[in-house]
């Protein structure tokens, strides 16, 4: 069946990459402001109530850094929450890529280390935790990548600030490291001196807030959440511009069929994303947490579309229950297969605690290349060379056609289209490798059970919710709602809704870990009473979720 989504105007859309490519918008600055105004006046203009909030954010921007081996001076660049330091001196250690195993093996005390690879909060936490004073970050290439390398989502707490890196970071280029490894890789002691001027601290950021409700929609009827970061890295015109140009031009050509609605739309565009961590979003999240939990039923969050070469649409990432809506999607615009790829940490996705169904992030991708890099968004990306030269018009409409494909069917499906089926297969997969390797050291039977029943209950909601419509209809999505809350963040988070978890890479299922960790312990360890405690405490929460969502699901089936 052809889709009925309407279609966005490449010219419209050029036009707002044309606006995004005349100011560098580093979050908080008056230059970002301006070009929120824009965003304002654009949204306002297609109908929308708009709210331009000011809030206080934990923001760091670099500046000035100098690298100095025997004297001469390496180009480099500092980082996002990089220690400020008028300089330190310190011999070199190589880590490889600075993962936990490297770092296990090498005395990196007082020292400096050298890694390879894009400079990461990763090994940023690691370096730190190690007692290291310093990070040379080795570039893959020839380009220097501007990142920010706090562990902490969003704007430290009390509690967190002393997660912050304690390292001055920097980073090189590609050649300049390969001699340095040299050196040390032939035993010879390198001492590198570095210098890093970094602005942080608390400023007031922007945050527009734009909502259009379905016609004849009550103001507290549920909504779609659509968000993107409008802060950059230099000009930014792919990062963020292209997903910027394909919110204001998704939701002025999706204003124009509001009549057709079932539910509002409510658009985001953060600040802090690069300079804070997520920084808007995850303050968003914790402002607003109520009504969110009452009612956002989908988040849509989009980065860097359009992108010159971006030819792969199989690869962005989506949660289980909303999988099937993203291959619809990229299917109908591109004919490829999605893979429905785990969301990883990152993308502005502060709202799984929330409960939130979410999707997308960056949407189009490089093909594989020869060169290890970060991400798969072209050379260009974080680095001043991310200007409109970049973009691909075709791409950007594609992709702009993708994004209105999903949002259209949030918007419109009588009946929500979440597939707790497919989550349900998803966990039990996890329990039964668990129950595995737990070898009968501790019963999770319950939750297996309770796993089975929400995959029967699904199915069985499925088949009730084809053609409903009214208070059926109604019904159905009041208790899919209530399941969502519970089951996102056991798929999500570590299982507590109110505080971020670290902006550091998760195992799936981390609500799980307590479980996983008595798992991994090897058998007759003399610890295993110790795991016990934590393991029958951690299934005895994802125990109680299930049960609550069981419960939703029930009701919906009720006659």
């Amino acid at each position: 069946m052809p889709s009925t989504a309407p279609l966005p105007d490449r010219a419209h859309l050029v036009s707002h990459i044309r606006e995004f490519s005349r100011r560098v918008k580093l979050s908080g600055t008056p230059e970002e402001l301006e070009s929120f105004a824009y965003l304002q006046a654009e949204m306002n203009a297609a109908g929308y109530q708009t709210r331009l909030i000011a809030h206080d954010a934990f923001i760091s921007l670099p500046g000035r850094a100098k690298i100095e081996i025997d004297g001469m001076a390496l180009p480099c660049i500092t980082h996002s929450m990089s220690v400020s330091s008028a300089g330190i001196t310190a011999e070199l250690v190589y880590v490889g890529e600075g993962s936990e195993a490297h770092f296990a093996d090498r005395d990196v005390t007082g020292r400096i280390v050298l890694a390879d690879g894009i400079a990461t909060e990763e090994v940023a936490a690691l370096a730190s935790a190690a007692g290291a004073i310093g990070q040379i970050h080795v570039s893959p290439n020839e380009h220097l990548y501007e990142m920010c390398v706090s562990p902490v989502w969003g704007s430290p707490s009390q509690h967190t600030r002393a997660k912050l890196p304690s390292t001055v970071i920097c980073s090189i280029r590609q050649e300049d490291g390969e001699r340095l490894r040299r050196r040390l890789a032939g035993g010879e002691r390198v001492h590198a001196r570095l210098e890093a001027e970094v602005d942080a601290g608390w400023r007031k950021t922007p945050l527009l807030v734009a909502e259009l409700s379905a016609e004849n929609g009550p103001d507290d009827a549920p909504f779609v959440l659509f968000s993107g970061h409008h802060d950059t890295w230099h000009f930014g015109v792919m990062d963020n511009g292209g997903a910027n140009a394909t919110m204001l031009e998704a939701a002025h050509v999706l204003a124009e069929t509001r009549s057709e609605w079932r539910r509002g739309l409510r658009l985001c565009f953060w600040s802090g994303h690069s300079h804070g961590r997520y920084s808007g979003s995850a303050w968003y999240a914790d402002e607003y947490f109520d009504e969110l939990e009452r009612r956002c039923v989908a988040h849509v969050n989009v980065d860097s579309t359009g992108g010159e070469g971006a030819t792969v649409l199989t690869n962005s990432a989506v949660i289980d229950e909303l999988k099937a809506v993203a291959a619809d999607a990229v299917a109908a615009i591109s004919g490829q297969k999605h893979a429905g790829r785990r969301h990883g940490r990152a993308a502005d996705q502060s709202f799984w605690g929330v409960g939130i169904p979410s999707m997308f992030g960056s949407l189009s991708h490089q093909p594989p290349g020869p060169v290890k890099m970060l991400t798969a968004l072209g050379w260009w990306w974080h680095t001043p060379h991310d200007t409109m030269d970049h973009i691909d018009p075709e791409n950007l409409e594609r992709d702009t056609r993708i994004v209105l494909e999903v949002l259209w069917r949030l918007l419109t499906s009588p009946v929500l289209p979440y597939d707790y089926a497919a989550y349900a297969t998803s966990l039990q997969a996890e329990l039964d490798h668990l129950e595995r390797a737990l070898d009968g050291r501790l019963d999770i039977s319950a939750l297996k059970d309770g796993a089975s029943e929400l995959e029967r209950q699904a199915i069985a909601l499925a088949r009730l919710s084809d053609g409903a419509a009214g208070e059926t209809a109604d019904r159905i999505n009041a208790s899919l709602l209530r399941a969502s809350r519970q089951l996102v963040p056991l798929n999500y988070t570590s299982g507590e809704r109110f505080h971020h978890d670290p902006a550091l890479p998760h195992r799936p299922w981390a609500s799980l870990e307590g479980i996983d960790e008595l798992a991994r312990l090897p058998a007759g360890s003399p610890d295993t009473a110790f795991y016990a405690v934590h393991a029958r405490q951690t299934r005895n929460r994802i125990a109680s979720a299930l049960r609550q969502a069981n419960e939703a699901l029930r009701e919906a089936l009720q006659p």
